[in-house]
């Protein structure tokens, strides 16, 4: 689906993408192929150092964002933040693409949506 938006809502074990426009919404899920790593620092550890970003992961979200525009990425803790400084780092191509970076906890697919759709209304109101 070729759009003007998208929403990516992810953390660290999957990506749910939506593209939509003011009628419809379509959606894909992305889940991690590595086992799940807590990104805090581990406790225990002799170096003490945090788990190794997901590039492979961050690079298929990228893909699945690319029909959009304009991209809004939010989730739960690091992985949005991750996902942003991915951008910047590999795709700076793209990095104007993203609108927006905001905290959403663990939202129903429509309620994801709602808000993207919402936070779009008021973005495209703030263009010349």
């Amino acid at each position: 689906m070729q759009t003007q938006h998208a929403v990516a809502w992810l953390d660290h074990r999957e990506a749910k993408v939506f593209f939509f426009n003011r009628d419809t919404a379509e959606s894909l899920r992305l889940a991690t192929t590595l086992a799940h790593h807590q990104t805090h620092n581990k406790a225990g550890t002799v170096d003490g150092k945090r788990a190794p970003e997901n590039q492979s992961f961050y690079h298929d979200v990228v893909d699945a964002l690319q029909p959009a525009r304009e991209w809004l990425i939010v989730g739960p803790g690091s992985a949005k933040d991750e996902l942003a400084k991915h951008i910047r780092d590999h795709h700076p191509h793209l990095n104007d693409r993203i609108v927006g970076v905001e905290p959403a906890d663990h939202p129903t697919e429509a309620q994801i949506v709602a808000h993207a759709r919402t936070f779009f209304r008021a973005a495209d109101r703030m263009l010349p």
